[in-house]
């Protein structure tokens, strides 16, 4: 039976991490992408390799340059013939307070937050509808329904219009490619681990499961709206939040 193949975005650590690590141990060919953290994404191939005997692509590119974006969905199409699921997970942050946020940090987040994913889905997605068959999982944030933290109101904006995205690109590849978006409250990841402890325990109390979710605990829910078990789910923005 061939593999399928999945592409993710930011992968070479964290979310993006787990989530290659989980896709491959179900089965699939793994496409790296990372921008900046070139010996993390390679560890991580040989990882994959060793653990799960699969195949493994990384490539640099940075998303929020269309060019790089062609050129990475390219190589990805030649090695491996097809993709048949992305996820959209890289994103970044420039926690300020509002008055301090310059006009290009504010730019700089949304390029590759919102821009990012918009370009990567439009090139991966053109091969999936072709192909009629593909699955395509943004992970946008709670800011991103909430939008109430104004020290990170570009981050917010940002994962708002990935919710929007997802909803009018479930429209546009339709019917072959399904299109979902999941919204994660925190995670223990690096970034919010290296954060002010008292502040953590104040947002701890405030989830109902007490605690942070686990990176494997919201890459098993990317990779089940990858699966034909999620075979009638499309357009949705699923809260992974422990209640929060």
């Amino acid at each position: 039976m061939e593999r399928k193949k999945v592409l993710i975005t930011g992968s070479s650590r964290g979310l993006g991490a787990a989530c290659a690590l989980k896709f491959a141990s179900m089965g699939y060919d793994i496409i790296i992408n990372y921008n900046n953290s070139k010996e993390q994404a390679e560890e991580l191939k040989t990882k994959i390799e060793s653990d799960y005997n699969a195949s493994v692509l990384t490539i640099k590119a940075d998303i929020s340059n269309e060019e790089e974006v062609k050129k990475m969905i390219d190589l990805s199409l030649k090695e491996f013939g097809k993709i048949d699921c992305l996820v959209n997970n890289a994103a970044i942050c420039c926690d300020n307070y509002f008055y301090e946020k310059s006009g290009n940090e504010f730019s700089t987040v949304l390029a590759t937050n919102l821009i990012g994913p918009f370009l990567v889905s439009k090139y991966v997605g053109e091969s999936m509808f072709n192909n009629k068959s593909g699955s395509i999982i943004n992970i946008s944030s709670t800011n991103g329904i909430d939008t109430n933290e104004i020290y990170s109101m570009d981050y917010d904006a940002s994962k708002a219009g990935v919710i929007s995205l997802t909803k009018n690109f479930a429209k546009a590849l339709a019917p072959y490619v399904r299109v979902n978006c999941i919204a994660p409250g925190w995670i223990n990841t690096p970034p919010v681990l290296e954060m002010e402890p008292t502040y953590l325990e104040g947002e701890k109390k405030k989830v109902l499961l007490e605690r942070f979710a686990e990176p494997e605990e919201i890459a098993n829910v990317v990779y089940f709206l990858a699966t034909n078990e999620a075979s009638y789910v499309n357009g949705s923005i699923i809260r992974v939040d422990g209640g929060y």
